[in-house]
């Protein structure tokens, strides 16, 4: 059934790019929808969902973008815009208020301007897992906090930053992406790293020594969560930036 459509990903530049075509109905739009959480798992500045070469079978699968959107405005911050869709996919957009929260533009270009110009201020950098990696991404926090002027986070989020990267120090051993993007009310911190191993919180013994870092964050941050991303995974949390 999902073989039906097919999805294209241009992500070379920072705006990824999802070409569609083929029948949207209720059972390719799965296929749709695992494309796009993909994309936005791996936090492109932003995302532009080409429809042009769509068929539109099943009106009631636009919902899919409305659902990505919303999701991508939660987290990771990610704006998304549709282009091009066929005219009975255009004005069905245009009718249905489910998916009114989504932008739609007549092209490509024109979506990829809106796209980019809705992104959000992001700093990435990639860390090596070694002792000092925590360090690094606690002067990243603090030139993030400056630059977006909000030193007030500098506390909260480095403590948080720090809690990822050691979790991936300790336990990953694989070289990491840390990833910091101020959408608020939330400063967004996140860390992927080459482990799919989930992340989870423990429950450690009263007098263990460890195991408390993911806890800790749990504690302070609005949200956290650990998502699969390619062979690894994405360990994002939401710092209140009010």
């Amino acid at each position: 059934m999902a073989s039906r459509i097919s999805c294209e990903v241009d992500d070379e530049s920072p705006v990824t790019v999802v070409r569609l075509a083929g029948e949207l109905d209720l059972a390719t739009m799965r296929a749709v929808h695992t494309v796009l959480d993909r994309c936005l798992t791996s936090q492109p500045d932003a995302l532009v969902v080409d429809l042009g070469g769509v068929e539109v079978a099943d009106r009631l699968a636009l919902s899919v973008f409305a659902a990505a959107c919303r999701q991508a405005a939660d987290w990771p911050a990610v704006p998304v815009v549709l282009c091009s869709p066929p005219p009975d996919a255009a004005a069905w957009l245009a009718e249905s208020t489910a998916c009114r929260v989504v932008p739609v533009r007549r092209n490509c270009a024109e979506a990829a301007e809106l796209a980019g110009a809705s992104a959000s201020p992001r700093l990435r950098v990639r860390l090596e897992p070694v002792a000092t990696a925590c360090r690094k991404a606690r002067e990243l926090v603090v030139e993030a906090c400056g630059r977006w002027n909000v030193p007030e986070l500098a506390g909260p989020a480095s403590l948080v930053l720090s809690e990822l990267v050691g979790n991936v120090v300790r336990h990953a051993h694989t070289p990491m992406q840390v990833t910091l993007t101020l959408r608020r009310p939330y400063l967004h911190v996140s860390v992927a790293d080459g482990s799919p191993t989930a992340a989870r919180a423990g429950c450690p013994e009263l007098r263990a020594e460890g195991g408390r870092g993911l806890m800790l964050v749990r504690e302070m941050a609005q949200r956290w969560g650990s998502s699969p991303l390619g062979d690894g995974k994405v360990v994002w949390a939401l710092v209140p930036a009010n």
